[in-house]
């Protein structure tokens, strides 16, 4: 590990004032950042630490017409899978932060962190490989040992996104707060995520200076059910093979409206927008759960040693939907 400056930072403004400088890293849980600094994949010159900031760990409920859970994104992980509201209105994120990591990961690491990480690539996390997405000429994955890697989303990058709560936040419409030198905006997590590209050599659309302050989701509606699913070579402490985040909302058997999101395929948390299309207006029966299954995999295009995945999603996808059709009908029962 290369020597560094470690300053603690004392507010947001003086924050944001010192990632604006070039070779600065933003630390909060460093469950990422300092695995990454010890294998020399990244040597930032000064180390910005923002744990001390309480007002980014708070956790509240914003009322009236646009009600929703307000998670501070230095919430730990276990701070956000305990708590009382998270556990009662948002199973599937509580599943989904349950199955993040070890504990003592989920102990350090922090919400805004888990939906930032960087891939878990072996190229990329190898320093001996001058991979593509960190500034190489090609993605090494491509000719050698892509198990693990996407089938779907086009682009040199051939790394999946780790991150296990961004699928479930995506599928519940979840909205981030960003501050930067520009001040302060939000929107929502699914245009936080972009696909790596020549100029833009990352997966998020966080420039320098800017950070993650909050998160925030909407309360699910009354007859809104929600899973998350995750296949791994472990059945713990492992990154998901495929995963499936699932929000349905009921109108007796009916599908009003749905959302899908897959994780570990792309470089992104991935919409499933064709498998919503079959689904949504639909009663849920078993051709329709064969139907959105096969929906779910539109436009896959494996590699040499990935296209297992495409079975293992769509079997996570049927699973999810016989799940919530139990659920559905146990509720209305």
């Amino acid at each position: 590990m290369h020597d560094f400056q470690y300053v603690a930072a004392a507010d947001l403004p003086a924050a944001i004032a010192l990632l604006r400088e070039p070779h600065s890293e933003l630390l909060a849980g460093g469950t990422d950042l300092l695995g990454e600094m010890k294998r020399r994949i990244r040597s930032p010159q000064r180390l910005v630490n923002i744990k001390n900031l309480d007002q980014l760990r708070k956790v509240s409920l914003a009322k009236g017409k646009d009600k929703a859970l307000r998670m501070g994104a230095l919430l730990t992980i276990s701070e956000m899978e305990r708590h009382p509201l998270v556990a009662k209105e948002f199973p599937s994120l509580q599943q989904a932060a349950s199955l993040v990591g070890t504990p003592q990961l989920r102990n350090m690491g922090t919400l805004g962190g888990n939906l930032c990480q960087h891939p878990r690539c072996w190229y990329f996390r190898n320093p001996r490989f001058p991979c593509w997405l960190k500034g190489g000429a090609k993605c090494f994955a491509v000719a050698g040992e892509n198990r693990l890697h996407r089938i779907l989303g086009e682009g040199v990058c051939h790394s999946v996104h780790p991150s296990d709560l961004a699928p479930v936040l995506m599928a519940l419409q979840a909205r981030v707060q960003i501050a930067g030198p520009k001040g302060e905006r939000e929107i929502p997590l699914e245009k936080l995520y972009i696909l790596p590209r020549i100029n833009h050599r990352q997966t998020t659309i966080l420039k320098r200076g800017e950070l993650i302050t909050e998160i925030r989701v909407p309360m699910p509606e009354e007859k809104e059910r929600g899973v998350f699913l995750k296949a791994m070579d472990r059945k713990a402490w492992s990154f998901a093979l495929a995963a499936v985040a699932l929000q349905l909302t009921f109108d007796d058997d009916r599908i009003a409206e749905g959302r899908m999101v897959l994780g570990g395929v792309a470089p992104i948390p991935w919409r499933a927008e064709e498998a919503e299309k079959v689904l949504r207006g639909e009663n849920l029966s078993e051709d329709l759960i064969l139907r959105a299954g096969e929906a779910a995999a539109f436009g896959v295009r494996p590699m040499r040693d990935n296209a297992y995945k495409v079975d293992l999603v769509q079997r996570l996808v049927r699973k999810a939907l016989t799940t919530l059709s139990t659920q559905n009908s146990e509720l209305r029962n």
